[in-house]
């Protein structure tokens, strides 16, 4: 348990960092709105293209993989439209506990990997990202048409930003840099890799930015059902799963971290755009952040 704790710990300080900077307003202006445009926009998608680009992708039984990981997405995304009903959600809020169900933090994620297991955790935390990025985006843009919150303007807005999301384009740049034999050459990778290197602190001090304490006072039946979802039973279905199909040590951590994450920050920005429920969805990002600071080292521990 310490040596999990003492690996994720100092993420989580630097998330706690990012919601004192936010209390005290530092810095000020729109200094954070950019900083995160800047890390989503380039830094993280330098770090995931430099780290796909030349990682040895063959190492990672991504079969195996896609199926502990988008199996147990698809299995709970099949279960929360089967229960709507029982929920007695209305549809903009039913869209957020969608979302805070499934979305992870793509930060913490690779971060944690790379403090669990290094090198080899980040080439599969990237590998990670590259199956689940699209699959999710793609869940969550049919969940608002589903649920009849889109506009018929906002359908197509929504669709075009699915296709020019900078992490599934970095995601498939790496992989045809990989496949084609060409990588990073000369300078190339050292810059891009240099680049990469300042998302994950960034990346980690701006979810704690991102968060809404006071949006805690939320506590209904959407809150508690897309946390012991997200917290609980998804991670508890990877790790079966992962046993059952014998996932290497750094996959099977890997796996499970992704599938124990706290839902994406990004998702309250999509909450506003697609017409969920955007105080549902702060109160789902700050919950689930500070609860997986205790679930996610136990959870690991377990695997271990």
């Amino acid at each position: 348990m310490e040596g999990v704790a003492g690996a994720l710990g100092p993420l989580f300080l630097l998330i706690l960092l990012g919601t004192l900077l936010s209390w005290r307003r530092q810095p000020g202006g729109d200094f954070w709105p950019q900083m995160e445009r800047l890390i989503y926009f380039l830094l993280f998608p330098a770090m995931l293209v430099s780290t796909l680009a030349t990682a040895d992708v063959g190492q990672v039984p991504v079969v195996r993989m896609a199926l502990v990981l988008l199996g147990s997405m698809l299995a709970f995304a099949g279960l929360l439209w089967t229960i709507r009903r029982q929920l007695k959600l209305e549809a903009a809020a039913f869209t957020s506990v969608f979302q805070g169900a499934l979305r992870f933090n793509t930060y913490v994620g690779v971060a944690g990997a790379a403090a669990l297991h290094g090198a080899p955790g980040v080439t599969v935390a990237a590998v990670a990202v590259a199956l689940m990025v699209p699959v999710v985006n793609v869940l969550c843009v049919i969940s608002f048409i589903a649920a009849g919150t889109l506009g018929p303007s906002s359908l197509g807005k929504s669709l075009a930003a699915l296709i020019r999301n900078p992490l599934i384009l970095a995601c498939l740049a790496g992989i045809a840099l990989n496949l084609s034999g060409i990588g990073l050459p000369g300078w190339s990778g050292s810059a891009v890799e240099l680049l990469g290197r300042a998302a994950l602190p960034l990346g980690l001090v701006a979810v704690g930015v991102a968060l809404r304490p006071q949006a805690l006072i939320r506590l209904d039946r959407g809150v508690w059902t897309s946390n012991l979802v997200k917290l609980v039973m998804m991670p508890a279905l990877v790790l079966v799963l992962a046993l059952i199909l014998g996932l290497d040590p750094v996959t099977r951590d890997v796996a499970l971290l992704f599938a124990a994450l706290p839902t994406a920050t990004s998702a309250y920005i999509l909450a506003r755009q697609l017409g969920g429920d955007a105080e549902l969805m702060a109160a789902l990002i700050t919950g689930q952040t500070l609860l997986a600071m205790a679930t996610l080292p136990l959870w690991l521990r377990l695997a271990g």
